[in-house]
């Protein structure tokens, strides 16, 4: 078998190349009539669209026909009529629809949902029990966090709530992902068809410790249980049922929120350069002098600065750098 010619070689190249590219633009997704898209105006300000045939979007940038997003890829920028301003097309991701989904209870945010997340040791494949659907914003997480091969088992006591759940999960697609039920787990436990079957429990409720036995009995060997609630008191009970139940290596965890101001500030690496007062007088009276007299003998500026770099190497003192300090909060 001879070595390949320079020319076979640039065609497996070109080739390559080319497979390449047909598969970036297979992996773009466009936007078709019915998806759901995040219209992105700014920071903190994101709506949920549905496109419809003869929807529009209106803000105050203009009016947004819905029909000519059809064909676009997500991610992309869109100007309104008169191009008065536009917005981006963002593809729904469960951290996008935290901030834009409809508000039916109080939710969980990102910092509590990744923490959660991180401690109930979900992986691909693992099988997760919810009990507190609520708006779903937990939900979408725990389901891409198991997916393409697990489920979650989600529960909701109020009706009207678990049927608004259970809608959205199957417009998103995820139906064969997750599974919405209204049921009454404090009062009635988990499913005992789900017994020995869950990697992992979460529990959004008011009296958690209810529960766990029903949780223990769901749990497969090593199974991990997450409960969230907001009272202390609440914590204390949970604990002691943990316990009662055989469960060990207990934590409790409260997660607090700091946000941080990031800016460019000029730090002064010579102090005695930035603040004369700070070096002692005499030092600063000789060196004055001494540059006094080399001015005089050289008959001109001098050798451009003392040894220190007062003058031509002071400017290296100074030390541009980012910076990233607490923020004070304002006094209610």
């Amino acid at each position: 078998v001879g070595e390949p010619t320079a020319a076979a070689a640039e065609v497996a190249v070109a080739r390559s190349a080319d497979e390449v590219a047909e598969a970036a633009a297979a992996a773009v997704r466009s936007i078709a009539l019915g998806d759901l898209v995040i219209v992105y105006e700014g920071f903190g300000k994101q709506k949920a669209v549905t496109l419809a045939e003869k929807g529009q979007f209106q803000n105050r940038y203009g009016n947004f026909f819905h029909r000519d997003w059809v064909g676009k890829p997500y991610g992309c920028k869109v100007f309104g009529k008169g191009n008065a301003g536009f917005v981006w097309l963002l593809a729904p991701t469960p951290e996008l629809w935290t901030k834009v989904l409809p508000h039916r209870t109080q939710i969980l945010y990102l910092p509590d949902i990744s923490l959660v997340c991180h401690y109930l040791e979900l992986r691909p494949g693992a099988v997760v029990l919810e009990s507190g659907t609520g708006s779903g914003s937990l939900t979408h997480s725990l389901i891409r966090a198991v997916a393409p091969a697990g489920h979650v088992y989600s529960f909701e006591f109020n009706l009207v709530r678990a049927q608004a759940a259970a809608t959205e999960v199957l417009e998103h697609g995820l139906a064969h992902l997750c599974t919405v039920t209204h049921r009454d787990i404090e009062a009635d436990g988990f499913p005992a068809s789900l017994a020995g079957c869950a990697d992992a429990v979460f529990l959004d409720l008011p009296g958690p410790w209810k529960c766990v036995a029903s949780a223990a009995a769901s749990l497969r060997p090593d199974g991990v249980v997450c409960s969230f609630s907001p009272c202390i008191e609440q914590v204390q009970r949970t604990c002691e049922a943990f316990e009662e139940h055989g469960f060990g290596d207990t934590r409790t965890v409260e997660l607090l929120g700091r946000e941080y101001d990031v800016e460019a500030r000029d730090m002064q690496r010579d102090l005695g350069f930035e603040a004369p007062k700070m070096a002692s007088r005499w030092k600063r009276e000789s060196k004055e002098k001494a540059k006094r007299k080399r001015t005089r003998v050289d008959g001109g500026g001098g050798d451009g600065g003392d040894e220190d770099g007062e003058d031509g190497a002071g400017g290296e003192s100074v030390r541009s750098c980012v910076v990233a300090h607490p923020r004070q909060q304002a006094q209610s």
